[in-house]
């Protein structure tokens, strides 16, 4: 008994023809236009005028072909992409900054960007650029700890990139730094503690990778705001964990401190709750401060005290990338992102 086998137009048998991909000229034939007003309206160009009912038949025409633009090839013509880079070594983690990201990316979004994040975990800063380079981004946003270098940034500019951003504890030369004020949000938790009459306050150093760049500049600024009160201030690793928060309690009257800057609001509830646990009152014996100003901290008893940290808007930052880009934002330099202050509730 013999058997047929259909040959594929490669003459491969049994492989599954390849199916052809739909370029810029097909779209153009379905919609009868010219394969540059298929390029004018795909990548939304405004400086030529098309007519809406153009635009909408080679919309259709790329919907029914299943065409989607070549961006390595847009690229190359351009010597940049509409990408936005956002390498992520270390992230910074939490609401506060994760509402603050999503913000920017549906910014860039809404301006026409594509945002990639790229993991740059053990990359030296050098090694880090080229990879960036490589993807031809338009922009790199920077937010993790490989450090930007005016190297790194000449690396990037070579490429075509046109705007590098780095968003961090300190300005990078040469870039569009925005820098977090971590040591004010110590500093002025200190403050708060001190004028309600604390003077051993412990200082919350979480002991999770990637938190070091916040943590240690916030205790750099409580011992900034203790010093001129001679008051006392205790480094206290802790580990988000419960167990690592009942010892810290457990070890809390040998400690004999009268207030706590918790880092923020989580690890403020963690030892908060440990503490009350373990028999302290809040805040007659201890008052605790986090930072963060998050939801669940003012469904607390007793509510808590926090730092309400007031960052730019991510649509700002993407405004101010989108005009780094096209060449009409000022010159590198540095700007805050942040701001500062305290809110007051029952725990301190």
């Amino acid at each position: 008994m013999s058997q047929s086998i259909e040959q594929p137009a490669d003459g491969t048998p049994g492989r599954t023809p390849a199916r052809a991909v739909p370029t810029s000229a097909d779209v153009a034939r379905l919609a009868g236009v010219s394969r540059a007003t298929v390029s004018y309206v795909l990548n939304n160009t405004s400086a030529v005028r098309i007519s809406e009912p153009t635009r909408e038949r080679v919309r259709e025409a790329a919907r029914e072909l299943g065409y989607v633009p070549h961006a390595a090839a847009r690229a190359l013509r351009a010597g940049h992409s509409r990408m936005v880079l956002l390498p992520t070594a270390h992230v910074p983690v939490g609401p506060l900054y994760s509402r603050f990201y999503n913000d920017l990316q549906w910014a860039l979004r809404g301006l026409d960007y594509t945002v990639v994040q790229y993991g740059s975990v053990g990359l030296a800063p050098e090694d880090a650029a080229r990879a960036w380079a490589e993807l031809r981004p338009a922009a790199v946003v920077s937010t993790g700890e490989v450090e930007v270098t005016p190297e790194a940034v000449e690396i990037l500019r070579r490429s075509g990139v046109k705007a590098v951003i780095t968003v961090g504890t300190r300005a990078a030369d040469d870039t569009h730094s925005l820098v977090l004020n971590q040591p004010r949000v110590g500093e002025v938790a200190v403050e708060h503690l001190i004028a309600n009459g604390r003077r051993r306050i412990g200082v919350v150093v979480p002991e999770e990778p990637g938190l070091g760049m916040f943590s240690g500049p916030r205790l750099e600024g409580a011992r900034r705001a203790a010093e001129p009160a001679r008051a006392t201030v205790v480094p206290l690793p802790l580990a988000y964990t419960e167990e690592s928060a009942r010892e810290l309690a457990a070890r809390w009257p040998r400690l004999a401190l009268d207030a706590v800057f918790a880092y923020n609001d989580e690890y403020a509830m963690l030892l908060m709750r440990a503490l009350q646990d373990a028999g302290a009152r809040v805040p007659e014996e201890t008052a605790v401060v986090g930072a963060d100003d998050l939801l669940l901290g003012r469904l607390l008893r007793p509510r808590l005290s926090t730092v309400r940290i007031d960052l730019m808007p991510g649509r700002e930052l993407a405004a101010m990338i989108d005009d780094a880009v096209n060449g009409t934002a000022p010159g590198p330099g540095a700007r805050s992102l942040l701001d500062s202050r305290v809110i007051r509730r029952e725990s301190s």
